[in-house]
């Protein structure tokens, strides 16, 4: 693994891409950018050098409350009852074969 040393001080890392087109991320820039297996990355084209960019999975919880709701949430009970009685209704209305 090659290290080389930019204008700015920034340290680069260099990678060889296979016949495949894959590369491997150097475990420096995985490290530093908290990057673990079966996480997805984004390469953005910056003039003529790739930006990449990890993405992260968040919590289900962290989107709460980002959606505007229409009513309140009545609790687990009654939408388990609201549910039951709209599935029920569809299956009411289907012909027997």
């Amino acid at each position: 693994m090659n290290v080389m040393q930019e204008n700015g001080g920034n340290v680069m890392q260099q990678a060889k891409v296979t016949f495949k087109g894959q590369i491997t991320i150097p475990k420096a820039v995985r490290d530093a950018l908290d990057i673990r297996e079966g996480d997805s990355v984004t390469f953005r084209l910056d003039g003529n050098q790739a930006v990449l960019k990890p993405l992260k999975k968040k919590p289900l919880v962290d989107f709460f409350g980002a959606f505007p709701t229409k009513r309140p949430y009545p609790g687990l009970e009654a939408m388990r009852k609201e549910v039951h009685h709209k599935i029920g209704k569809r299956f009411a209305g289907r012909k027997k074969s």
